[in-house]
């Protein structure tokens, strides 16, 4: 049984994490991704973090099962022979300029039903990243502790993940249009626009609209319902998320705090079984639970919790992540070793997708620059292996940059 991508095939030339994410998501659904890379590596090819001899552990992740191929794009042969690369693929993704040799105009000439993705920073086309666009999107205002006026930031790149994902839709949608019309088309998405459309879509602007209401920052407690962070008797921290009724029964059952809440709901007039009455008793809620759990271990708590089926989850860095939670490691079907060729062997995940009726792609491997350059110019261009050699020769292509 095939991949449900199998027989998909692209090209991207691409830094970073929004493109290379998209196509790595395809990748792992069973495409064949073929990577543009200049002579030398691109400007993500030595992104930290490193190994201890100096290659990105950054790019082999984002570009797992890829092949590349490395072409001197400086020159008008390399360009013309990247343009063949991206033409015979079908289907293109790139968040480089879209100008001189990558100006859609300039693909589609080479191929009429061509579909080329392009992601851009604004939708005007000026620059834009995760960091310049998070800030403006309103979330480090309300991220953080109660009473900071400074802006938090963090870590994880949300928006170019939200647009990597954004970007493989499209490229899907526009496949099943050309497999229908044999249109191609041209896909541009806007890295802050996908973040303004969340804004959007989750209600913050609605609610300012209609109710003249901005969000505060609340800390770690869930806005309009109940769950928190609480230290436990070991030194450790756990969170507890109560959204539903079922969650927040579960919770009050494993922890023996139904006294204190009917306590609380005949004192004060309330229903906690609502969530938006938890959310205002939030600071109540915090001290009937903060006894329990200081009492007892992480594991103490975590038993206590699993066993009425509640909802939480431990704090725990990516060490304590890796030695104690199953969920990351072979037990979850999702992982597996496998050896990259630029960093070693590595626990990797496959794609979280689960198909019923499609045979799941094993984790894919990390490769090199230029792994792929020979077979790519065979296979899939059809040259004869003279003229691979005189590409060679004249530095046209390069070969695997870890036997130089």
């Amino acid at each position: 049984m095939p991949a449900i991508l199998d027989g998909l095939q692209l090209a991207e030339c691409a830094a970073f994490i929004a493109c290379p994410y998209a196509t790595m998501t395809l990748a792992e659904l069973g495409a064949e991704v073929i990577r543009i890379d200049p002579i030398g590596g691109g400007l993500d090819y030595r992104r930290w973090p490193l190994t201890a001899d100096g290659r990105s552990i950054y790019w082999s992740g984002l570009n797992k099962g890829k092949k590349s191929v490395a072409i001197d794009i400086r020159s008008p042969e390399g360009r013309e022979l990247a343009q063949a690369v991206i033409a015979a693929a079908g289907i293109f993704a790139t968040n480089l300029p879209a100008t001189g040799w990558l100006d859609p105009d300039a693909l589609t000439a080479k191929r009429s039903d061509l579909i080329v993705a392009t992601i851009v920073g604004n939708h005007d086309g000026s620059t834009a990243l995760d960091y310049t666009v998070n800030c403006a999107a309103g979330f480090p205002a309300i991220t953080g502790p109660v009473g900071s006026e400074a802006p938090v930031n963090h870590v994880l790149p949300a928006w170019d993940l939200l647009a990597g994902m954004n970007v493989a839709l499209a490229i899907l949608a526009a496949e099943r249009h050309r497999s229908r019309t044999g249109e191609g088309q041209r896909i541009r998405i806007a890295l802050s626009d996908v973040a303004f459309a969340v804004v959007s879509d989750l209600g913050y602007l609605a609610d300012h609209q209609l109710n003249g209401a901005t969000r505060q920052r609340y800390g770690n407690h869930i806005y309009g319902a109940f769950g928190h962070d609480f230290p436990t008797r070991d030194g450790r921290r756990l969170m507890v998320a109560a959204v539903s009724l079922g969650q927040w029964k579960s919770l009050v059952a494993a922890t023996g705090i139904g006294d204190a809440v009917a306590a609380h709901e005949a004192r004060h007039g309330v229903d906690l079984a609502r969530e938006g009455d938890r959310f205002a008793a939030r600071a109540e809620i915090v001290a009937m639970l903060a006894p329990f759990f200081a009492a007892r271990t992480l594991a103490e708590a975590g038993a206590a919790l699993d066993a009425a089926r509640a909802c939480w989850g431990p704090y725990q860095d990516v060490a304590q992540m890796l030695a104690e939670d199953a969920r990351v490691s072979t037990a979850n079907p999702m992982f597996d070793e496998a050896e990259h060729r630029s960093v070693g062997r590595t626990l990797t995940a496959r794609t979280p997708i689960g198909f019923s009726r499609a045979a799941p792609v094993p984790p894919l491997a990390g490769g090199v620059l230029g792994q792929h350059s020979e077979a790519v110019m065979a296979e899939l261009l059809g040259l004869p292996s003279a003229t691979i050699g005189s590409l060679f020769d004249r530095g046209i292509i390069a070969g695997p940059d870890d036997l130089k």
